[in-house]
């Protein structure tokens, strides 16, 4: 099935002091959760569990896929943020709301996907666990967010809204839709402009992950935005995360331009190289689809360059990045692609 949106569907097979673990991140589309299913099986030896699920957060083209997931596999644990669980906490920060059932129902509908995931853990017992920064995921650690700004996101969400009216819903819509019209225009090597705009605080409710496998740094991001990557940075050396330095990087919300900024990539990613020279230091990954025309955009595509990444985006063919794993035989180099000499506007 081919879509025009991106969507996210990560698995981690790996080894831990001689055992080994298999942990997924985000599932894709709800369509495209068998199609997870039948890749895990035929890769991975037709596993009886799943060790660690984790939904970075509630949009479908994350977490719908992982239903199927969940159905079809024993899971030691389903890590996710379940926003209504902080109703009573949040409620003095709701005028619309006067009780914490209210509120929590609300919170529930707007976040259907999660609730979802929530509902098939229950009836199957399988622990749900909170990726809030410092938890323990197997052998990744979750660097954001922090359970003080997930909260203020919550509030300051789309989905629970305080009392917008129509008018200004419109706008909310009108705004979104100009933050992604952009023209493309020539740039120099290492001329970086990103929107002023943010992500929204859907993407920045995102769980993002670091682990230190085979050798190599990896970070899984979801849909953060700035904010989010802000506390990844700050949070590193409190782990021993030397930055810049990371090996294997997913590039956030399928290389959205609202995500990140040269002074984050700077201090994440090392700084920008003062000329082209084709030396690789480290993989970007971004997960876009092949029919998406929004992404991945110019301007991350040519950051990563910028700052001597392999980048490879995962539409149209079969691509992988590991480590003394075995070999696919329908799967395809990762072929990086070229440095775009136009950025958007």
């Amino acid at each position: 099935m081919k879509r025009k949106k991106s969507g996210d569907a990560i698995c981690v097979r790996y080894e831990l002091n001689g055992q080994t673990y298999i942990h997924v991140v985000d599932g894709g589309y709800h369509s495209t959760g068998e199609k997870l299913v039948e890749l895990i099986n035929k890769y991975y030896g037709k596993p009886k569990r799943i060790d660690h699920v984790v939904a970075t957060h509630n949009d479908g083209d994350h977490a719908g896929g992982l239903q199927q997931v969940l159905e079809d596999f024993e899971v030691g644990a389903l890590w996710m943020l379940r926003p209504w669980r902080y109703a009573g906490e949040l409620l003095p920060r709701f005028k619309r709301y006067t009780t914490v059932e209210g509120l929590e129902k609300a919170l529930r509908e707007a976040y259907s996907n999660l609730v979802a995931l929530e509902k098939i853990a229950i009836r199957k017992k399988i622990p749900i666990y909170d990726p809030f920064q410092g938890a323990g995921i197997g052998a990744f650690k979750v660097m954001a967010p922090t359970r003080s700004r997930f909260l203020d996101l919550i509030v300051s969400s789309e989905k629970t809204p305080e009392e917008k009216g129509l008018f200004e819903t419109a706008a909310d819509a009108f705004v979104h839709v100009m933050k992604e019209a952009a023209a493309l225009v020539k740039a120099a090597w290492g001329d970086e402009y990103f929107s002023a705009g943010d992500t929204s605080s859907e993407n920045e409710m995102s769980v993002v992950q670091y682990a230190y496998l085979s050798g190599h740094k990896i970070m899984l991001t979801g849909d953060t935005g700035r904010d989010g990557l802000r506390e990844v940075i700050d949070y590193a050396p409190l782990i021993g995360l030397a930055l810049p330095g990371i090996d294997r990087f997913q590039v956030p919300h399928h290389g959205g331009r609202h995500n990140v900024t040269t002074e984050l990539l700077d201090e994440l990613l090392g700084e920008r190289k003062d000329v082209q020279d084709g030396q690789t230091t480290f993989s970007a990954i971004i997960s876009a689809a092949k029919e998406d025309e929004d992404h991945p955009r110019n301007s991350v595509v040519r950051a990563m360059h910028h700052r001597g990444a392999h980048v490879v985006s995962t539409e149209g063919s079969n691509k992988r990045t590991s480590h003394n794993a075995p070999k696919r035989d329908d799967y395809s180099a990762a072929e990086c692609l070229p440095y775009p000499d136009e950025q958007e506007d």
